[in-house]
């Protein structure tokens, strides 16, 4: 087609075209600039949708710590106040039987029965503190250590070979798995 054949239609066509692909081009330069305010918001929302997320996680964690901490000072009181219940409940066949051998006693003013009674709890009484870890401190031709010994008296004149060795036990120490609950209250050579 020349410039000839082109009528007024087409002109009109031709004028309307190019005012499209403006208004095209004027949408798409909207667009990239809305796109361009959307990234720039984008990041900040982004950021702070983030920041709210770690929020929200933290406000757990902490109400879960929360929650950790009173769980185990409740379970550490409750240690406490029954911590002792399988001790407790060890020791209560031995109060049975001091029981029976009391009332046994006034039955009975043969003092080898009686005597042989109390032999019987003592050795049950030490066998179930041996169970539960107690242990006596060896005190016998031992060498003092200051660990597990208490001196109370120096006894002097003992010769060269009972120096510093205990002589007497005033009061047996005792030991809970290892740990000295009652030092052992002796009489060492000087």
């Amino acid at each position: 087609m020349t410039e000839k054949d082109i009528n007024i239609e087409d002109e009109e066509t031709l004028d309307e075209a190019p005012v499209e692909e403006t208004d095209k081009e004027a949408e798409e330069t909207e667009n990239s600039e809305n796109a361009e305010e959307s990234e720039e918001q984008d990041p900040l929302e982004k950021a702070q949708k983030e920041i709210e997320e770690l929020k929200t996680q933290l406000l757990y964690k902490v109400a879960e710590f929360e929650n950790y901490r009173k769980r185990t000072l409740k379970e550490r009181a409750e240690l406490i106040l029954n911590g002792g219940e399988k001790c407790i409940t060890a020791i209560l066949p031995i109060l049975d039987d001091m029981e029976r051998a009391i009332e046994n006693g006034e039955k009975t003013d043969d003092p080898a029965v009686l005597r042989e009674g109390m032999t019987l709890i003592y050795q049950k009484f030490m066998k179930t503190l041996e169970a539960q870890g107690v242990s006596k401190i060896d005190t016998e031709n031992a060498d003092f250590d200051t660990d597990v010994h208490e001196a109370v008296a120096m006894v002097p004149g003992m010769g060269d070979d009972k120096k510093g060795k205990v002589i007497d036990c005033l009061q047996q120490g005792y030991k809970l798995n290892d740990k000295v609950i009652r030092h052992a209250k002796v009489a060492v050579g000087q």
